[in-house]
């Protein structure tokens, strides 16, 4: 058995200071790994030492496992944990680590192997008698052999990249006349985020939980299971909220899916951490959908529950020693619930957004995981999760609860995020009944993207309460001689401001004029045409206010920059700018005019100049925080310019191409 003494996570982000959290707790020296991008990290700033290892793109850094073999030698380092995603499911890497003699935090080669390919994992699965969907995995991946195999299984049909996983390569099919291009473009985005483009089919099961198990396996023959997890809450196919235990969980059902993830791991003689994941449908039966051998972003649930650190177990494992604990000492005691803070847009069919973070203010009532600071930047390189919030309590409600304040009490400013449809996620009947299945999404909030409606007038008093507030204290700090007392008062009467904001223009089909009037000391009437709202600020300090908005008490988080101000009320966010004097600001795109929504890789351009396209076509594809996102026409009409390049980075707000639109839509506008 060899001690680890100094650990090298190879990895950025919560899940990087995540792990060295649990390795500093026990004197075991940290090193960071980073590219130019994350220089000034949070987890390069919590190691005890840190290596550049490249440039931002993963492929030039994250991605290296010479040079993250190199940079562990160099920093003294004697074992490598690898986090999750990036080289975690990578055998090349876990071979590389024994070739040079350092430890890897993680399960052997051969388990990675086989369990890292969907295909050959899903055939030994099968011989171990565990429970499979019915599809097609063989080697034969010709488009004429999967088309017709996908013909004897029969829609609805998941086509599938048989490498990596969160959700990329992968495809829903409801007609066969779709398997073609499902094929293409299922095996497209395998490709680029995994390079390797086989694929396989399987019967999609529909409406069914994503029920996974906690696996835990030493190397003296130990392998037990930490009970389950519930994933349903899905967006493209990642997870979005988790919680333990399984709402639906049986005693019996438990102890028939714990005994089957234990025999999935003792198949290919697992060590460390695992997770076998299963659906569960609507009957009771459930079927191996895939094996993660790694620690799951998710993890904290069964912390939680269990009372174990599941880091920590890694490491006892990985020196060769055994877990100490038995199946019979596994206690599972209240419920624990974690959402995922994304870097997105959820009414942009949850788009990822990127950019200056003006403000990261996580709650204090509930355990926060994050790799993100105030002053840093989102990255469009990487994985758009910014954090983790997890909250536990004595049963599944209280759980809810705390995680419906915890979010109330967080704010991410400068990025979108889906903090305000992770609030209302949760107040949905079906989740707080435990009914929630991987249909969740689709069956509450559409395909189209989340739809949370107009902001509430309240909203805008709020933040123009705020603006008058913060503007008259910057002016009291550069006066001289006033007196704090005689802000907010005149001789003349009530004192009267105007403030102008396009989105309640938007949202009230008006001007967008919000009307302030003084009524006392940080006490203001505030009016737009029949909307009226009485607004008191009880306390301003830094980053939160307390106020009372028509008598009722409340919260707010802000961030004030020039005109432009982030709030945060309990359940809903926004940015506003407050646009009086400024001139009107034309649409910077229009239909014809097509830019990136994000920086990215420019994959495919579809259209060629003279093209003529309608409403919806495919345009171009483009690769960003390793998703494909299709870039579509939104008008008729015919493409007079393309600008970019495939196989070219572009930044966000770049032109793409510009379509001329048909002679009847001009004249309809």
């Amino acid at each position: 058995m060899t001690q680890i003494s100094t650990l090298l996570v190879a990895n950025r982000g919560e899940i990087a200071c995540r792990v060295m959290r649990t390795a500093k707790a026990q004197g075991i020296r940290t090193v960071a790994v980073y590219s130019d991008a994350d220089a000034n990290a949070p987890h390069v700033k919590m190691a005890d030492d840190a290596v550049r290892i490249g440039p931002a793109p993963v492929n030039e850094s994250y991605l290296l496992i010479d040079t993250i073999i190199q940079a562990a030698k160099d920093s003294g380092a004697n074992a490598i944990h690898p986090g999750y995603g990036f080289l975690s499911e990578n055998a090349a890497f876990s071979q590389a680590c024994a070739a040079a003699d350092i430890i890897f935090v993680g399960p052997p080669e051969k388990a990675i192997d086989v369990m890292g390919d969907k295909a050959r994992s899903k055939r030994a699965m099968i011989a171990a008698d565990v429970p499979c969907v019915p599809g097609y995995q063989d080697d034969d991946q010709s488009d004429t052999t999967l088309i017709a195999e996908a013909e004897k299984i029969g829609v609805p049909l998941m086509v599938k990249a048989a490498a990596g996983g969160g959700g990329r390569g992968m495809r829903l099919v409801h007609d066969l006349a779709e398997v073609p291009d499902a094929i293409k473009l299922a095996r497209s985005e395998a490709e680029n985020a995994f390079g390797n483009g086989e694929l396989i089919l399987e019967k999609a099961i529909i409406k069914p939980r994503h029920v996974e198990l906690q696996v835990f396996a030493d190397s003296h023959g130990n392998v037990i299971h930490l009970g389950e997890r519930d994933c349903s809450v899905q967006r493209r196919h990642q997870k979005v909220i988790e919680e333990a235990p399984c709402p639906v969980m049986t005693s019996d059902l438990r102890v028939e899916m714990g005994a089957a993830a234990v025999e999935a791991a003792r198949a290919v003689d697992y060590r460390g951490a695992g997770t076998v994941e299963f659906l569960l449908d609507q009957s009771g039966e459930f079927y191996f959908l895939e094996m993660n051998t790694r620690l799951q972003v998710e993890h904290p649930v069964t912390e939680e529950i269990t009372g174990l650190d599941l880091v920590a177990l890694q490491l006892k494992v990985a020196q060769g020693d055994s877990l100490g604990i038995t199946q019979d000492d596994v206690t599972l005691t209240g419920h624990a619930m974690e959402v995922r803070l994304y870097a997105e847009d959820p009414a942009d069919d949850f788009l990822p957004s990127t950019g200056h973070v003006e403000l990261w203010h996580p709650s204090d009532i509930a355990r926060v995981d994050s790799g993100i600071a105030t002053g840093g930047e989102v990255s469009p390189f990487y994985d758009s999760m910014v954090a983790k919030i997890i909250t536990h309590g004595a049963t599944r409600e209280d759980a809810r609860r705390k995680m419906v304040q915890a979010l109330a009490d967080t704010a991410l400013f400068g990025p979108k995020t889906n903090r305000d449809f992770l609030i209302d996620a949760l107040a949905k009947p079906d989740f707080v009944k435990g009914q929630a299945t991987t249909a969740f999404i689709g069956e509450n909030y559409g395909d189209d993207g989340v739809d949370l409606g107009q902001h509430a007038f309240s909203t805008f008093a709020v933040a123009a309460a705020l603006q008058h507030k913060l503007r008259q204290q910057s002016a009291h700090h550069l006066a001289l001689n006033v007196n704090p007392e005689m802000l907010d008062w005149s001789s003349t009467g009530s004192l009267h401001t105007v403030v102008q904001y396009g989105s309640w223009a938007e949202a009230s089909d008006g001007d967008g004029l919000v009307h302030l009037y003084v009524e006392g000391p940080n006490r203001y009437r505030i009016e737009s045409g029949d909307e009226k709202a009485l607004v008191e600020l009880v306390t301003l300090t830094g980053e939160t206010a307390r106020l009372r908005i028509n008598g009722r008490s409340t919260t707010a988080i802000y961030k004030n920059r020039h005109r432009q101000l982030h709030l945060a009320l309990p359940d809903r966010s926004i940015s506003v700018t407050d646009q009086t004097g400024l001139s009107a600001m034309e649409d910077a795109g229009g239909g014809g005019t097509v830019i990136a929504p994000m920086h990215g890789l420019l994959l495919e351009l579809l259209v060629e100049q003279g093209a003529v396209v309608t409403k919806g076509d495919k345009l171009a594809i483009l690769e960003a925080m390793k998703m494909q996102h299709e870039i579509l026409a939104e008008i008729d009409g015919t493409v007079e310019t393309v600008a970019a390049i495939a196989g070219k980075q572009i930044a966000a707000d770049d032109l793409i191409l510009e379509i001329t639109a048909n002679e009847e839509d001009e004249e309809a506008a």
